[in-house]
Order: structure tokens, then C-alpha cells, then sequence
């Protein structure tokens, strides 16, 4: 049976406690990342969109850091939006400050109505580099 092994940033954020969950699980050589969003660390959303699509980038790098992963790493992303239409052009401004260049991840955007009071959150699997 594959171990399981749970992975939490440095400066995690009151929300893995108060909805008991882990912020990434190591399974094999795969990185399992939750869904970031744009929280302080007290939990709450960051009340900007743009600023809150750019902490959700930050905490999901330092999840990945703490997995041994980089941005580089990612094989599978996918971010939840509560109004893609009129979220899309900042979204994809802070992408292409992430991402500024091909290969690009793969990429499957949703849309929804309800993301506990954020309005983006992103959850990636992330290859684990042998020497990490």
C-alpha cells in the first residue's frame, strides 16, 4: 500500500485547522495539493480579486515548496471561479506572470457559485523531482 504523507507550508493559514484538511499529501512520487485561495493567514480572504488570485499563486508555492515542487513541477491544475466572464482577464494576467512561457501545465477552469467567501482557488498534482 502507497504511504500517504501529509504536506504543510511553513506559514499555513487557520483554514487547514478549522476545516480539517491537509494542505498536500506526498503519495509516491506525486504531490497532491488541496485547493489554495487567496487567505491571510487568519483565514480570511484577501478582498481584492486581483490580490486575491496572487495569494493563492503564494500559498500554493509555498505548499509546493514544502512538497519539494516547483511551479515547473505541475502536471494538472485546476481552478474553480465564482464569475469566470468577468474574472478572466486578471486571472490570466497574474497566469502569464506565473507561467511566461511554454511548456505551459495542462489546465481545466470550472466555474461555480460558492467558494466559502473566495471568489478563485486553484488545486494542482505535482510530479516530485527525484533529488527532492
Amino acid at each position: 500500500m502507497t504511504q500517504r504523507d501529509a504536506v504543510f507550508p511553513a506559514n499555513r493559514h487557520a483554514l487547514y485547522e478549522e476545516h480539517g484538511y491537509s494542505a498536500a499529501i506526498r503519495s509516491g512520487d506525486l504531490l497532491f495539493v488541496s485547493g489554495q485561495v487567496g487567505s491571510r493567514s487568519d483565514g480570511s480572504p484577501e478582498p481584492d480579486f486581483t490580490d486575491q488570485v496572487r495569494l493563492a499563486f503564494a500559498n500554493l508555492e509555498a505548499t509546493l515548496t514544502a512538497g519539494g515542487c516547483t511551479f515547473g513541477d505541475l502536471v494538472d491544475v485546476t481552478t474553480f471561479h465564482t464569475d469566470p466572464e468577468s474574472q478572466f482577464e486578471s486571472i490570466m494576467a497574474v497566469k502569464r506572470d506565473i507561467f511566461p512561457r511554454a511548456p505551459y501545465p495542462n489546465w481545466t477552469a470550472v466555474g461555480v457559485n460558492w467558494l466559502a467567501g473566495f471568489d478563485f482557488e486553484i488545486k494542482v498534482i505535482a510530479r516530485i523531482p527525484d533529488d527532492a
